[in-house]
């Protein structure tokens, strides 16, 4: 009888081990995923993609932390709880700067380097037309963050916010 317990408790303890060992490779595989510049605009595009993104939602504001630095996530957030559903500052897709969309040929390039910061383009087509989205990124404690995005030399998402207030 002793040695079926001990057999058991052998097995439980493994078994235990072996799961804890594969939460963590999993968590670790999922802090590494979002540790450069590209990898976080590619995380908040897939989960854009997913429907499980930041913009439009005034029920998780973290959502946003994640991906935005303080100042900006708080915008955003400001815009989604103030327009209760409606249309507010934000008024199109602000991942491809459109209300219509028919995406081909999408592409996040690797970060370069400029005074501003590191910057990240993503281009691809839509319904015909070339488009690059240029997300400006910041090293902070947490990570990196987007300080803003770049539709056009003359217009970011945070001028988006003094236009529209």
């Amino acid at each position: 009888m002793k040695i079926k317990s001990l057999k058991l408790i052998t097995i439980f303890v493994s078994v235990l081990i072996a799961c804890i060992g594969v939460l963590s490779i999993r968590a670790q595989s999922t802090a590494k995923s979002v540790n450069t510049p590209e990898s976080l605009v590619a995380d908040l595009y897939r989960v854009h993609k997913a429907r499980r993104g930041p913009f439009f939602q005034s029920r998780n504001r973290a959502l946003l932390n994640k991906y935005f630095e303080k100042d900006l996530a708080t915008l955003i957030w400001n815009d989604a709880v103030k327009s209760k559903g409606e249309v507010g500052v934000i008024d199109g897709d602000p991942l491809y700067d459109a209300q219509d969309m028919e995406i081909k040929n999408f592409m996040i390039h690797k970060a370069r380097h400029e005074q501003s910061g590191e910057l990240v383009d993503a281009t691809f087509e839509n319904l015909g037309e070339k488009k690059t989205i240029t997300f400006v990124m910041v090293k902070s404690a947490g990570g990196w963050r987007i300080h803003d995005i770049v539709y056009a030399p003359d217009r970011t998402l945070r001028s988006e916010f003094k236009e529209g207030n």
